[in-house]
This record gives structure tokens, sequence and C-alpha cells, in this order.
């Protein structure tokens, strides 16, 4: 059982990775809002935490917190230009976002240009990937019981109507969007500390989608699902690796009928089984 855990160590490692990440975007989708700018956010604290890491020899902790503190602030920053945006106009906004940072990212000395950032300290252990994870994931069930929560579930469902009963919907909008930047950039840093390595490559459009597709497998709403659905889609590739050259044609058709027969997700199944 020891073999098996230290040879798949890399596996388990992403696991808990691509579930911080579908957190973060869990979040915005639980306000409403489909802003897909999370692997942006990862890619500026990943970048942080490796320059202070490999120029000043900063440990992991003070990188975390500083790369989180940078990717938060981002996220603060693109809410204010796009707070008046909804649904796809929202999403190709912050898509954009994404790209651009991407493209500077590309073009700078201190960023490794295109080759990216090599000499990482691999301090990031599963013990620490995971022991973020459970306190990202106890506090966001705090959240929850709190006031907060339901007016996110407001703005979510109605937001005139949650004006109409005091809700500010521009600040749920905004610490939300603040938040998922956050989660998203403490799974920049781990996912740079556990990698060596990094490029502007592993921060684009195809890492967004990935995050945006596991929570849709799991259930858009649902910070649980959005768990879930990440743990199936990077499991996915290796169960389905004897197929060879139809794996992504097999990801493909898994992924539609999840949609087509199960639009809520794997939550909603869940939900609906407990309801019954």
């Amino acid at each position: 059982m020891i073999s098996f855990f230290t040879s798949h160590s890399k596996l388990f490692d992403q696991l808990a990775i691509n579930a911080l990440l579908a957190l973060s975007l869990s979040v915005c989708l639980q306000a409403g809002q489909l802003a897909l700018a999370q692997a942006a956010f990862m890619g500026i604290a990943a970048y942080i935490s490796a320059i202070l890491a490999t120029q000043a020899g900063l440990p992991l902790v003070p990188c975390i917190v500083l790369g989180a503190l940078g990717s938060t602030l981002a996220a603060m920053l693109l809410a204010l230009p796009v707070r008046g945006l909804r649904g796809v106009f929202l999403a190709i906004a912050t898509i954009g976002f994404g790209e651009i940072l991407r493209i500077v990212a590309n073009n700078l000395h201190i960023t490794g240009g295109g080759e990216g950032l090599s000499q990482i300290p691999a301090d990031a252990n599963t013990f620490a990937i995971y022991g973020a994870l459970i306190v990202v994931g106890l506090g966001l069930f705090g959240l929850s019981k709190t006031k907060f929560a339901l007016a996110i579930a407001l703005t979510r469902e109605d937001e005139t109507a949650a004006r109409g009963v005091g809700v500010d919907t521009a600040g749920v909008r905004f610490w939300t969007l603040a938040l998922g930047g956050t989660i998203a950039g403490i799974a920049g840093v781990l996912y740079a500390h556990s990698n060596f390595f990094i490029t502007p490559a592993d921060f684009g459009f195809g890492r967004m989608e990935q995050i945006l597709v596991a929570c849709v497998i799991g259930g858009s709403t649902s910070a649980v699902g959005a768990v879930v659905g990440s743990i199936v889609l990077t499991l996915l590739p290796e169960t389905i690796r004897f197929l060879a050259d139809y794996r992504e044609v097999t990801n493909g058709a898994i992924l539609l009928a999840v949609v087509l027969f199960a639009p809520q997700g794997i939550a909603g199944l869940w939900q609906r089984e407990r309801r019954k």
C-alpha cells in the first residue's frame, strides 16, 4: 500500500490541487458569476511564489501567504471593471484577462518568458497540499453557515429580489470573486512548489477549461460536487489509459453523457436521490 502511494504521489497531489481550483470557481458560480479567471489567478500566485523562492529563498508558508495575497489583489482589481457584466459577457471578459496575463508572462524576463521558471524548491509535499485543502474546506464550510452564504444564494437566484430585501449584491459579487482568487492562488503556489517548473502555458485557457468542466460534472452550485467533479476529471485519463489513442474521444463521450443525463451534475443526482 505504501509503495502504491509513493509511486502515485504526483497524481494524489494533483487531485488536491485540482480540488482547490474547482472550489475557487465554485465560490463564484454559487453567486451566479461565470467568472473564468481562476487559471490566471493561479498563475499570478505561482509566479510570485516561484520568484520569491528562487531569488529570495523564502520557504513555503510565506510564499503561500504572499502568493495568495497577490492573486486576491488581482481578483479585487478585476472585480471593479467587470462589476456590471453578467453571463457570457463576464466569461469573455475574464477569459480575456487571463489571456492577457499569459501573453505578458510569455514576454517578461523575470518570468522566464515562454521557457518558464525552473529550479523551484519542491517543498510542497502531500501533507502540505492536503493540509491546505482541509483548511480551505473547513473555511468554506464555516462560511456556508453564515448570513453571507444566504446572501450568495439570493444573489444567484434573483439579484433584483436580493437587492429588494437589502442584500448588497455588488459586495457579494466582489467578495466571492476575491475569495475565488485567494483559493486559486493557494492552488497555484502548491502547484509551483510541487512541480519544480512552470511555464505560462500551464495557466492558459486549457487549464481554465478543465476547472470549469470539473464544476459542471460535480455540480456548479455545490462545493462538494466541485471537489468530486475534479477528482473524476483527474482520475478519468488514468482510468481509461488502456484505450490509448481513443482516450480523448472517450473523455468527450463521458462528459457529454454527464451534461445530457445529469445537467445538475453529480451533486444534483445525489440531491435527487435524497429527496426520494
